[in-house]
C-alpha cells in the first residue's frame, strides 16, 4: 500500500465545521437511517474482504453482481484456491483491474491458509499485510465485520467531507483523521456509512441535489442553490 492514498485535489473544500453543527448534521443522518448498511454482499469475513478487495475502481452493484456465484463456489480461503486462478478470473472478468485482482485474491488467500489457518485476522496491520488489501479496505472489514469505529475513506467520503466542511482534507488520510478527530464518539461507529450514502445517492459528484438533502441548511457548499 502506498504511503499515503491520494484522490484529485478537492475544487471545494470548505471550513472545518464546529462541533455542534456536526452533531447536529449526524442526528439528522442518525434519525433517517439509524442502522446504515454497506452494499457489498457477502456471506463471512473472508468473502467481506474480497469483495472489498475487488472493489477498488468499480462499483458495488458491478461486484455483487460478480460475485454471488463465485461466494456460492468459494467461500473460504481453501475453496478459492481449489478454485484455482482461471476459475475465478472468469467469475470476476467484468470487473475492472481483473486479472491483478484475481492475482490479488489468490495470493491473499494462501497466506490466509499458510500464516492464519484460514481465518482473517482482526487487526488493521495484519490486514493490510495481505496483497490487494490497503487501509481503506481494512477500515471496512473492521467496521463491518468487528464493529469497530474505523473509518474507510473513499471518493464519496472525501468529496463529502470537503464539501460540508465535516472533514475536510487534502488527501484521504487527513480526511480520515479529521472524521476521527471531530465526528461525535457516539456517530463514529456508523460515520463512514452515513457519509458513502450520503455522497453516492445525494451529494453526488456532478449535480448535487441539494434541494432533497437533509443537511442543507447546515451545508456551506456554495453552489447548493445554482
Amino acid at each position: 500500500m502506498q504511503a499515503t492514498r491520494k484522490l484529485r485535489i478537492p475544487d471545494v473544500m470548505a471550513k472545518q465545521l464546529d462541533y455542534h453543527t456536526i452533531r447536529a448534521i449526524f442526528t439528522r443522518f442518525q434519525d433517517s437511517d439509524p442502522e446504515p448498511k454497506g452494499e457489498l454482499e457477502h456471506v463471512n469475513v473472508y468473502t467481506l474482504v474480497v469483495a472489498v478487495a475487488l472493489s477498488a475502481q468499480a462499483t458495488d452493484a458491478g461486484v455483487n453482481k460478480a460475485t454471488r456465484a463465485l461466494f456460492q463456489v468459494a467461500d473460504t480461503p481453501q475453496k478459492m484456491l481449489d478454485l484455482g486462478l482461471e476459475g475465478l478470473t472468469e467469475h470476476i472478468k467484468t470487473i475492472g483491474l481483473f486479472r491483478q485482482k484475481a492475482k490479488n485474491v489468490m495470493k491473499l488467500s494462501q497466506i490466509l491458509v499458510d500464516d492464519y489457518g484460514g481465518e482473517v485476522p482482526n487487526s488493521r496491520a495484519a490486514l493490510q499485510s495481505l496483497p490487494g488489501v490497503g487501509r481503506k479496505t481494512a477500515n471496512v472489514v473492521l467496521n463491518m465485520w468487528w464493529g469497530q469505529p474505523a473509518q474507510a475513506v473513499d471518493t464519496h467520503i472525501f468529496r463529502v467531507g470537503n464539501r460540508t466542511g465535516i472533514a475536510p482534507g487534502k488527501n484521504v488520510d487527513v480526511v480520515e483523521r479529521a472524521i476521527e478527530d471531530h465526528i461525535p464518539a457516539d456517530f463514529q461507529l456508523h460515520a463512514h456509512h452515513w457519509l458513502i450514502l450520503h455522497g453516492r445517492y445525494t451529494c453526488v459528484a456532478r449535480k448535487p441535489k441539494c434541494a432533497a438533502c437533509i443537511i442543507r441548511d447546515l451545508c456551506p457548499f456554495e453552489d447548493k442553490n445554482l
